[in-house]
C-alpha cells in the first residue's frame, strides 16, 4: 500500500513534520480497521520524499523508488 500526503503553507517554515504525521495517521487508521485479519501489518519506509521551498530550499530523497512515485 502506497500512502502518500501533500502539504502547502504560505509561511516561511516548511511543513515535512506535517506530512509525515499525516501519513502516520492515516496507515494508523487503517492498521485500526485491518488488525482483526493480520495483526501482523507493518508500516515502513514512512519518508519525505521531496520539498520546495521554505528555509532549506528544496529537497528530493535519493532513495526514492518508483513505486514512491505512483
Amino acid at each position: 500500500m502506497l500512502c502518500k500526503a501533500t502539504v502547502e503553507t504560505v509561511g516561511p517554515t516548511g511543513v515535512e513534520m506535517e506530512a509525515l504525521t499525516a501519513v502516520s495517521v492515516a496507515l494508523l487508521t487503517i492498521y485500526d480497521m485491518c488488525k482483526a485479519v493480520d495483526r501482523g501489518m507493518v508500516m515502513t519506509d514512512i519518508k519525505l520524499l521531496e520539498k520546495h521551498g521554505g528555509k532549506s530550499g528544496s529537497f528530493i530523497n535519493p532513495t526514492t523508488s518508483s513505486h514512491d512515485n505512483a
